[in-house]
């Protein structure tokens, strides 16, 4: 009667892994597309984050976004400008707009700015504090900044921004 018994637990349990198996492959690809991806189906350009999100939540419907950082990022560019990245990065994105953005500051002579809205114009991107703006050449863009060493880790020195000089009051 044990024998029996062990038998058919031992059928029972290959069975039910085999079923797992074919429910719960293995070889699990994840499909999900990357922040990087998300941004450049929304026509931005992925230097817009910097390298490292870990993760990122979007609801297609309204356009928010959260992504997230393994922890605050911040980097110098040539041109006096310094960048600081939250761990977590949130607003609203939509073709070529970026919205009431939280997360991301930049410093302007002595004071940190919040950038809460970026747009793209062409080959332009036009980045908000709010109370004025600054257009760049889209090409400034095309590669992730990385946290600590901007675009140049490699040499250790500052990489140049191309800056179009166009700054206005909202």
């Amino acid at each position: 009667m044990g024998l029996h018994l062990t038998t058919i637990s031992i059928a029972l349990f290959l069975l039910i892994q085999s079923s797992l198996a074919t429910l719960f492959p293995l070889n699990i690809t994840d499909d999900t597309p990357s922040a990087y991806e998300v941004l450049q189906g929304y026509n931005f350009p992925v230097g817009l984050l910097p390298k490292g999100v870990v993760k990122y939540n979007l609801d297609e419907s309204t356009g928010q976004f959260h992504a997230y950082l393994d922890g605050s990022c911040s980097f110098s560019l040539e041109g006096s400008y310094q960048l600081k990245y939250k761990s977590k990065i949130s607003g609203y994105i939509s073709n070529n707009r970026l919205k009431d953005l939280s997360g991301v500051s930049v410093k302007i002579l002595f004071l940190w700015l919040n950038i809460v809205e970026v747009t793209r114009d062409g080959d332009e991107l036009e980045f908000s504090v709010g109370i004025a703006s600054a257009s760049f050449p889209i090409e400034n863009f095309y590669e992730c900044p990385q946290c600590g060493c901007g675009l140049d880790c490699v040499n250790g020195k500052v990489s140049k921004l191309r800056i179009k000089a166009s700054f206005s009051s909202i």
